[in-house]
């Protein structure tokens, strides 16, 4: 397989419309690396431009070690799997996945071998002589993919392959691609708009905004350490609340404080938040750690009112507002039996030693960022009394 190195990526259309930004990204020989972002965030044309199917601006793609700017899609020794399968209706399975060896013009007994090989593989020797027709949604997937492995490709690229599955079927896939990755040991970038989809599946995770990519770092390194706001917001399901908020010295404490709540920071974040360039913040706090304020506490209380609460079973979300008469959406992730309907009010705790702080004015995270943005340096006012 290949490592597959992007320097310095730029993709400019006409009418300076520029889709990617200076994308720099490794992709280490094996790796299963997924590129996440909302739609028209630039991942599918990073994807095109590796594939060969979209003229590099500027910058420098490798492949194995090969500059590959000026090689031809054929050339690369690469294979794609597209969204909506691209399947041949009037050919078997058998002559869709041996077709491009045929082209190649490899040997027949060497074709039968690795159609034979693939089918394997994924599970679809019994379908090998029906017509796409006469398979399932998840079937022709899984030809799509065979197609592309029976060519023992250096790099595999996945655009959004899942996205015309239902959801139980995109579960069920997700899971036979990780398994194929780990069975084939092969460079694979896959892309997607779903989070869900680029945190179970990616060793390493690349998000994009704007064109622009924001962070790059395993599932868990994104979610635990997002680098701004946009990321924050973006990995995680349910998302991680947001409240706006302003850094208050307090004597020897530092209140974190905003409408309805005082939160007293947390001592492991002390140093960070009083490094912070304006006092104003935005307050991240993932759904699991809101939990139910004790009885008798006294610091760190947000009083909300149930509006939704979806059980489970497990675990149930509960959807609430600070005030009855908005559209805010606080959610809580609560494993416990809580007893609660819509319309009570709830009092809730944060575990503040969990809680992420950005900046209101950039987005950038206060708590150190591991990722292309880094936080200013400026001694702010709250460090100097």
């Amino acid at each position: 397989m290949a490592k597959v190195e992007l320097k310095n990526i730029e993709k400019t259309y006409e009418g300076d419309v520029r889709a990617v930004s200076a994308a720099n990204v490794v992709i280490e020989d094996r790796e299963f690396v997924v590129f996440v972002g909302p739609s028209g965030c630039g991942k599918s044309t990073t994807l095109r431009m590796i594939a060969g199917l979209e003229e590099i601006t500027s910058g420098e793609l490798w492949i194995d070690g090969e500059l590959v700017n000026d090689i031809p899609p054929k050339d690369r020794n690469i294979a794609m799997v597209f969204q909506n399968y691209a399947l041949y209706p009037h050919m078997t399975v058998y002559e869709n996945m041996a077709f491009g060896l045929r082209i190649r013009k490899i040997a027949n007994a060497e074709i039968d071998k690795r159609v034979q090989e693939a089918a394997k593989i994924l599970s679809i020797q019994e379908y090998l002589h029906r017509k796409p027709r006469a398979l399932s949604g998840g079937q022709r997937q899984r030809v799509a993919v065979g197609r592309a492995i029976v060519r023992n490709p250096k790099v595999f690229l996945f655009d959004e392959p899942l996205s015309n599955l239902d959801a139980k079927l995109r579960v069920q896939m997700r899971t036979e691609i990780a398994k194929l990755h780990n069975r084939l040991k092969a460079t694979m970038i896959y892309v997607t708009h779903d989070q869900v989809e680029a945190m179970t599946m990616g060793d390493k995770i690349v998000v994009m905004k704007d064109g622009v990519i924001q962070q790059i770092g395993s599932p868990l390194l994104l979610y635990d350490h997002p680098c701004n706001h946009f990321v924050a917001g973006f990995i995680g399901s349910p998302p991680m609340n947001f409240l706006d908020g302003k850094l208050r010295r307090d004597g020897e404490r530092l209140l974190a404080e905003g409408e309805g709540f005082s939160f007293v920071v947390a001592d492991n974040h002390l140093e960070a938040l009083l490094k912070a360039p304006h006092p104003e913040v935005v307050i991240g706090i993932r759904p699991e750690h809101m939990g139910i304020a004790a009885q008798d506490q006294i610091d760190n209380i947000l009083s909300a009112h149930v509006t939704v609460i979806e059980e489970l079973g497990a675990e149930a979300h509960m959807y609430m507002s600070r005030r009855a008469d908005d559209m805010e959406n606080l959610i809580a992730r609560l494993e416990q039996r809580h007893g609660y309907r819509i319309g009570d009010n709830i009092r809730l705790s944060p575990d503040m030693e969990r809680v992420r702080y950005f900046d209101a004015v950039s987005g950038e995270a206060l708590l150190g960022v591991i990722g292309p943005i880094r936080m200013s340096s400026r001694r702010s006012a709250l460090a100097q009394g």
